[in-house]
């Protein structure tokens, strides 16, 4: 039996497993994915070593930048976008890196790009928001970053952010955790009030289908979209990966 995984830290929510699982199922492959809940990287060779038959990783929060001193090589993309989040096993034991968030990202918000859609905001600067940013770049929709942190590559605080800020960025994008399950309640503190019908918010988390971020969107009138699709391309596109190259 063939062995593929995610490695992450508290990722008992993950749509990974149950995907390739029921896909391995379905397609009576022979293969099975498993969660790797590691508490620090610095595990990480650990889980390579206790499991000869992996073929293959994928890698969520908080690791996708951290992981790549632990990789003997990574793709010219992923280098580009400065994160990981799939990794193939050679025959040899070498460890590469790839992204397919780009890829998942891209197919997934195309669809909803309307003209004037020009302009747009990223919320979050951790490894999820990298790639997103490269897509953008690929768009040529210029954008801007909102941290928590006094972050040289953010443009705002959320403290900094009005109504009229917000009004400036029709599409406006959350790369952060907060509102993921169990914290339902939770969501980015933007002045919503500035969200109007002309607006797109995308949010990368899944789980739950609506965040409170895209409620209070669609309250607004602006167009939403969670990120279940992109990541349901980006496995596709890792399965791809894995079985090839």
């Amino acid at each position: 039996m063939h062995k593929l995984g995610l490695i992450g830290k508290d990722i008992s929510y993950s749509f990974s497993k149950a995907f390739f699982n029921a896909k391995f199922e379905d397609e009576h492959l022979p293969f099975v994915y498993e969660n790797f809940d590691i508490e620090s990287i610095s595990k990480f060779p650990d889980v390579i070593k206790n499991n000869p038959h992996l073929l293959g990783l994928n890698v969520t929060i908080p690791y996708k930048e951290q992981i790549i001193p632990y990789l003997d090589s990574i793709s010219k993309k992923a280098s580009k976008i400065g994160a990981v989040n799939t990794i193939k096993i050679s025959s040899s034991g070498k460890l590469k890196g790839y992204n397919t968030d780009y890829y998942g990202f891209k197919k997934s918000i195309e669809p909803f790009l309307k003209p004037h859609h020009n302009k747009a905001l990223i919320l979050g600067t951790g490894g999820a928001s990298k790639a997103i940013a490269y897509t953008l770049k690929k768009l040529k929709i210029p954008f801007d970053f909102v941290s928590r942190s006094t972050n040289t590559k953010a443009k705002y605080s959320y403290s900094d952010l009005t109504i009229e800020i917000i009004k400036q960025y029709p599409i406006i994008i959350n790369c952060t955790p907060i509102g993921t399950h169990p914290n339902v309640n939770e969501c980015p503190d933007i002045p919503y009030d500035g969200v109007t019908k002309e607006h797109l918010l995308y949010d990368l988390i899944y789980n739950p289908i609506q965040t409170k971020f895209l409620i209070c969107g669609e309250i607004k009138g602006a167009t939403i979209s969670n990120g279940y699709r992109m990541l349901e391309l980006q496995a596709e596109k890792s399965w791809e990966i894995w079985g090839k190259g």
